[in-house]
Parts: C-alpha cells; structure tokens; sequence
C-alpha cells in the first residue's frame, strides 16, 4: 500500500484506519509526506507507532525540475516497496474491510497488469455535487468499461490515479512514474504506457469497496478540475472548442429550449411547437446521466441538474485553457505546474 501524501491531515487518519481494518492485512503501508505543512507527518507517525502496525513513514525528498509532485512522491515509494503488487491510494480514499481481497481478485482474473477505478464518490458542498460525478460522466460516455478493459490500444484508456493496482514487475517494465514524470496526468499516461507495453490494463468497478471524498470546497474543485480539463484534452484549443460546442448543444440548449417554452406557454396560453422535441432531448440526457449516477452510486435526482453541471464544467474547462494560454500554469496544494 503506497501511500503519497500532502497537506492531507483532513484524510489520512480515515484511509489509514480503514487500511488498517483489513480482514487481510497489507504487507506494508507506506506513507510518503510529501514536504507537507500540517500534521501529515505525525498522523502517519501515529499510526506507525501502534502496536503491530504495518505503517511506515518516509519523508519524501525535494522535488526536482521536470517532476510533477504526485508523481515524484509515487516513485519514491515504489523504489522503497517491497511487495508483488503496488497499490498506488490517494489520502483521501477510504476501503471496506475486505477491499483487499476483491482487489485481488480483480487482478488475478487477468495476470500481471493494471487495475485502475473510481471510488465511489462522497460529496457535500453544491460544487461538488454539480461537478465531480461529471468525471465519471465524461468516461463513461465515451470509454465503456469493456473497450477500455479489452482493447489492447493505447487510445483506449483511462485509470484513476486514486487507485491504482499494479503487479511491480509491470511497473517496472513500462519504466515507472519516471517515465511520466511531467504529465499532470500521470494516472492515463501509466495505463497508455502498459497498453504499449502489452501489459494487461483495465478499468474495475471498485465503488462497492472504496469511497473518497476528493475535495471540500467550491475552489478546491474548481482548482481541481481546472488543472486537469484543458490539459486532458491534450492542451488543443481547437479540441475544447468542439467539445464544448457539442455538450452546449447537446445539454445547455435542449433545457435553455424548455425554459423558454414554459415562458412562451405561460405567457401566450398555448406550448410552442418546439416544446415537446427540447424536453424529450432533456429527458434523453438526464436519463444518460441517471445511468452514470447509478453506476457510481450518486443520488437518482441529480441528473436532473445535468445542464447545471455541464454549464459549470465548461466554465472550468476555458478558465483552465486562459491559465495555459497566459502561461500562469496550474496552482495545487501550494506548488505551481507549467
């Protein structure tokens, strides 16, 4: 269990209970505190400190040019491990007491390889509720499951860097967080490295074992988003244009449509003639986002805030493009990225 960990007082004392609740217990944890400026350091000093703990504290080292920080904290915990498999956990991710062992079982069904999936996602704030299933949503309706877990082809990945499983042979051979060292998206950039490779890769459903609550606030989502949306599209202008040209069509017309025809209704006695095709393609989305919302188990009435969510996620998507474009990089847990 590879632990990075910065400025995650808030987190790491639920993850490393839960790690610790096993029903088959890790053969390490390893915790790295990422040069943190809270308590990070003495939970996990803590938890090291319990008897018969398997925890284990490192403090990770300066991060070098060239390096994005998750990515130089995953290395040096990889280099310090000494396990047949690596299962890489965000600090904020918590796992029922038999995780492990469905784990396993997820990756002895296909060898050596990766095994990568979304938490099931807890939120509070208004923000999070809008914006961070949308994550799901966006894989989801272009990479199912199955293509992602079957095609051997690069095109056709995606992993969650929250949770990712991999047996340390494969690790090594695609050449490890070294070799993604500047992505700030480190997680796809491991899962097309392994489809290269011929390594066995696939996306699991991991949402009946592990949760996680990724941010608190509406900035901290904001922020989030915002250092990852333009950049996942490959940094290409006109990539966001279509993209977003195609979710305002699809998602923000249709309910602007139905809007402004109970206004006309009202208004004039009568529905308009357009009324009834802008609310069957509202309907058409919010159930494809019911769908998404079932399979990670987010609450059936939030598909109907769809185009609010939408609306939300283009707004972050430009803001991320503006911070490229005007060479202000991407700001996350006190460090700035190109």
């Amino acid at each position: 269990m590879l632990i990075p960990a910065r400025n995650e007082e808030r987190n790491l004392p639920r993850c490393l209970d839960s790690l610790l609740a096993q029903r088959v217990p890790p053969r390490e944890i390893l915790v790295l505190d990422d040069r943190s400026g809270d308590a990070t350091a003495r939970i996990a000093e803590r938890a090291a400190g319990r008897p018969g703990s398997r925890v284990r504290l490192l403090r990770g080292r300066e991060l070098p040019d060239g390096w994005m920080g998750k990515s130089h904290a995953c290395a040096q915990l990889a280099a310090e491990a000494s396990g047949r498999w690596l299962l890489f956990l965000d600090a904020d991710v918590a796992l029922e007491p038999g995780a492990l062992e469905a784990a396993a079982r997820e990756a002895s069904s296909q060898g050596s390889g990766l095994v990568s999936g979304f938490p099931r996602q807890e939120t509070g704030t208004w923000m999070e509720k809008l914006v961070v299933p949308m994550m799901l949503f966006t894989i989801l309706c272009h990479l199912p499951l199955r293509l992602v877990s079957r095609s051997r082809s690069p095109r056709f990945a995606a992993a969650n860097g929250a949770f990712i499983l991999i047996a340390s042979d494969s690790y090594r051979r695609i050449g490890g967080h070294a070799a993604v060292r500047s992505s700030l998206l480190d997680d796809m950039e491991l899962i097309r490295l392994a489809k290269r490779g011929g390594e066995p890769a696939r996306l699991a459903r991991i949402d009946g074992f592990a949760s996680s609550r990724m941010y608190r606030s509406a900035a901290e989502v904001w922020a989030g988003y915002r250092k990852n949306l333009f950049p996942g599209l490959g940094r290409s202008l006109p990539l966001l244009l279509f993209v977003s040209a195609a979710y305002a069509a699809l998602y923000l017309l249709p309910a602007a449509g139905v809007l402004a025809g109970l206004a006309a209704w009202a208004a004039a006695g009568h529905p308009p003639a357009w009324l009834p095709a802008a609310a069957a393609a509202w309907a058409l989305g919010a159930l494809v986002k019911l769908a998404v919302d079932r399979s990670g188990r987010a609450p059936a009435w939030q598909c109907l805030l769809l185009p609010a969510s939408i609306a939300l996620v283009l707004l972050i998507g430009a803001d991320s493009a503006r911070c490229h474009y005007r060479k202000r990089g991407y700001e996350w847990k006190g460090r700035r990225y190109a």
